[in-house]
C-alpha cells in the first residue's frame, strides 16, 4: 500500500478533480428531534455542501448498488413475439467521497454475496466495478460499536482512503486510478513522524467507543441459547416494520414480481429488497407461514447475521455502525439484544 501525505485544504482540489464524474457523498438532511444533525448520502454537486465531518449517515451507500426497488428485465410485444431487454443499470460511473470504514467493510461483505462464485448478481456487480470509492476516517457516534465487529478499520474495497491527521490528510492509496489522481496534487511521502501521529489519532478514536458488543464465542452462544425465552421478550417489543433492514447497510434478501399490462403488450421484472422481520417473510404458497412470531424473525435476523454468515464466511455481516438502533422504533439494539443472550444485562 502506497502512504501520501498532503494539506487538508487539498481535498477540495480532490473533489473538483473527480466532479467529472457523479459524485455522491454525505449532505446535511435537517435536524432530529434531539437538535442533533442529520446527514445522508445524496449527489454532491458542490464541495461546500460535502460534510466530511459527519457522525453517521441515515442510510448507507448499499441503495446506489443494491437500489429497493429495481427492474431486472422488460419485455415488450413486438412482431408477434416477446422481446425482452435487460439494463444492469451501470452506464454511468459514481464516486463515493466520504464514506467510513465500516460502510466500505460492509460492501465488502455484500461482495461476498452478490459477486462471488455460487450466485453472482451482475446488477450488483455492474455497478459495484464502475465505482470510484473515497474512504474518511470517522470518529464514533455514541450508538457505534463498530470496534466490536472489527469494522472501524478497512484495509481494501476502496480506491483512496483519507485520514485526518490535524492539518494533513494521510492517503492510503489502493488503486492505479487513485495514485494517477494524487499525482496532480501536492503530497509528499510520509515520514516516521506521520507514522507515529497516524497510530497516535488511531488510539484517540478507539479511546471514544462508549458502545460495544461482547462478540467471544458468539457463534458457540447463540447456538446454546436458541430457544432461550429472551428471543420472545425482544419478539414482543418488534413492531415488524422492517426499519431495521431498511437501513442496515449489508441486508440484502429480495423478493421478485412480474407485472404484466391489462393489454399484454408489455412486461417486467421487479426486484424489491425484503426484510426477514416482515410477517410474510417467511410465507408461501398455500399461505402456510413458517415463521408466524415476530419474535422467531427477530431471532433468524440475528442468527443470519450473527451465525449463518460466520459459518459461511467466517466474519460477521454486522459492521456496528448502530443504524439499526438508532432508527428502530421500539428502540431495539443489537448491544443490548446480544448483551441478554449472553445473560450480562447492564
Amino acid at each position: 500500500m502506497i502512504f501520501k501525505i498532503f494539506q487538508a485544504s487539498e481535498v477540495e482540489t480532490l473533489f473538483e478533480l473527480l466532479s467529472v464524474n457523479r459524485i455522491v457523498g454525505p449532505v446535511e438532511k435537517g435536524r432530529h428531534v434531539n437538535g442533533s444533525t442529520l446527514y445522508d448520502f445524496d449527489v454532491v454537486y458542490d464541495f461546500k455542501d460535502l460534510k466530511l465531518d459527519y457522525g453517521q449517515t441515515i442510510h448507507s451507500a448499499k441503495n446506489y448498488f443494491l437500489p429497493y426497488r429495481e427492474n431486472l428485465c422488460t419485455f415488450t410485444f413486438e412482431n408477434n413475439d416477446w422481446q425482452k431487454h435487460v439494463d444492469f443499470g451501470a452506464y454511468q460511473a459514481h464516486v463515493f467521497f466520504g464514506l467510513h470504514p465500516c460502510d466500505i467493510n460492509a460492501l465488502n461483505k455484500l461482495d461476498k454475496v452478490l459477486m462471488g462464485d455460487l450466485y453472482p448478481n451482475p446488477f450488483y456487480g455492474a455497478k459495484r466495478s464502475n465505482m470510484f470509492i473515497v474512504g474518511h476516517s470517522c470518529l464514533p457516534t455514541p450508538s457505534c460499536f463498530c470496534h466490536s465487529m472489527g469494522a472501524d478499520s478497512v484495509l481494501g474495497g476502496f480506491d483512496l482512503f483519507l485520514t485526518r491527521m490535524e492539518d494533513e490528510y494521510m492517503a492510503e492509496v489502493r488503486s492505479a486510478r487513485a495514485y494517477h489522481i494524487l499525482e496532480r496534487l501536492e503530497t509528499r511521502e510520509a515520514t516516521h513522524e506521520d507514522h507515529l501521529l497516524f497510530r497516535k489519532t488511531a488510539s484517540e478514536k478507539r479511546s471514544l467507543f462508549t458502545c460495544e458488543v461482547d462478540t467471544s464465542d458468539l457463534t458457540k452462544i447463540l447456538d446454546m441459547e436458541f430457544e432461550s425465552e429472551v428471543w420472545k421478550e425482544w419478539g414482543d417489543r418488534c413492531l415488524s416494520c422492517g426499519t431495521c433492514a431498511n437501513v442496515c447497510p449489508t441486508c440484502y434478501c429480495y423478493g421478485v414480481e412480474q407485472e404484466v399490462n391489462m393489454d399484454f403488450s408489455h412486461a417486467r421484472k421487479v426486484k424489491q429488497l425484503y426484510s426477514c422481520n416482515l410477517v410474510d417473510f417467511a410465507e408461501v404458497a398455500g399461505g402456510h407461514n413458517f415463521r408466524p412470531e415476530s419474535s422467531t424473525r427477530l431471532k433468524y435476523r440475528y442468527y443470519h447475521k450473527h451465525r449463518g454468515f460466520v459459518e459461511a464466511y467466517e466474519e460477521s455481516l454486522c459492521v456496528g455502525c448502530g443504524r439499526c438502533g438508532e432508527a428502530c422504533l421500539a428502540d431495539i439494539t443489537v448491544p443490548e439484544v446480544i448483551a441478554s443472550v449472553r445473560g450480562s444485562e447492564k
